[in-house]
């Protein structure tokens, strides 16, 4: 049960053992404390409703509808005693002024509400307030980026800035995934670990174990996407798919995989490098080498040089689902 609910399990008590105490106090219901008790649990789950239907009503949010309800309060009180209704009976001017309080209250709500900050410079000109306290971004860490560990390097080389958050649902499936039985998935995990412990002594940015938990969602990739967007954050991953999934919800995300496929060099027909021949390729006399990116690099009649460093000559580029492929020629085998 999460705390949340504990404290309006402990508010419906307190109504219920409230509703019972009336009765005891009032002549007319010391003999029905039952109906007393029913009351209090309906008006105490008639406050948990509102609580409930309120749940994305932030304070700021409550702040401007007080601040519009006062200023639409003010309208009507002006208007009600400039003296447009002199010769009205009392049950007709009462019921103007009600619809007068109700319509200025609600128009000043909604409109505060729909308002930014510097909207407010109209009611009180030339004065600006200055924060106190600095934005900060919140950078949402899932857990394929954690273990993948580039993200350390980027925060250390001054790329990322903000508050770093890992959720508290993500270090737990970290930690399961390391007492895993199987030692490739188990390695993995305790990788993701170390990165994150790595990250947490980094100097630059501020590291925070977020809390909430989203119980009635069972994956985590649903749970990262809420969580987000509850922060108003944006969420660093290498999954594909969870970042389709965000953008359809409309969260910002930011994919390592695409950011480093954007800043992979530009490779040209005609381009000469060096490298090293690992395996053989698929077609005949093919050798296989790869780039300090990971791009595949197929090199004509290069069987015999595996394990050798190579000169090759950049023929064509082919376009995959997975990166780019190149194909070249074997110029001279260079020196081990």
């Amino acid at each position: 049960m999460s705390p949340l609910w504990a404290i309006r399990l402990l508010f419906l008590s307190l109504c219920m053992v409230g509703g019972y105490e009336i009765t005891q106090v009032r002549p007319e219901w010391v003999q029905k404390p039952i109906l007393g008790v029913i009351i209090g649990f309906g008006l105490g789950g008639l406050c948990v409703a509102i609580d409930e239907m309120l749940k994305g009503f932030s304070l700021r949010a409550f702040s401007a509808a007080t601040f519009g309800l006062f200023l639409g309060t003010v309208a009507a009180s002006l208007i009600d005693r400039s003296g447009l209704f002199p010769n009205i009976d009392t049950p007709t001017r009462e019921v103007i002024r009600l619809g007068l309080f109700l319509g200025f209250s609600y128009l000043g709500m909604v409109l505060a509400m729909r308002s930014n900050k510097e909207d407010f410079s109209l009611i009180i000109p030339y004065v600006r307030f200055a924060p106190q306290y600095k934005v900060e971004n919140k950078l949402v860490l899932d857990t394929s980026v954690i273990i993948d560990g580039r993200i350390a390097d980027l925060i250390e080389a001054n790329f990322v800035e903000g508050m770093l958050i890992v959720p508290r649902f993500v270090l737990a499936e970290l930690q399961h995934i390391a007492d895993s039985n199987d030692p490739i998935i188990r390695a993995r995990g305790r990788r993701g670990l170390e990165m994150l412990t790595r990250i947490q002594q980094n100097k630059r940015n501020e590291v925070k174990i977020h809390d909430a938990d989203f119980p009635e969602e069972t994956l985590v990739d649903a749970k990262l996407v809420r969580l987000t967007r509850a922060l108003d954050g944006k969420l660093y991953t290498n999954d594909y798919n969870l970042g389709k999934v965000a953008e359809l919800q409309s969260v910002p995300y930011v994919n390592l995989n695409e950011l480093s496929n954007a800043l992979k060099p530009v490779i040209l027909p005609g381009e000469v490098f060096s490298l090293r021949v690992v395996r053989e390729g698929k077609d005949k006399g093919q050798g296989v080498g790869y780039l300090s990116d990971g791009t595949m690099v197929v090199i004509n009649n290069a069987h015999s040089m595996i394990g050798q460093q190579v000169s090759v000559k950049v023929l064509s580029l082919l376009q995959t689902g997975a990166g780019v492929i190149v194909f070249a020629d074997l110029k001279a085998p260079l020196a081990a």
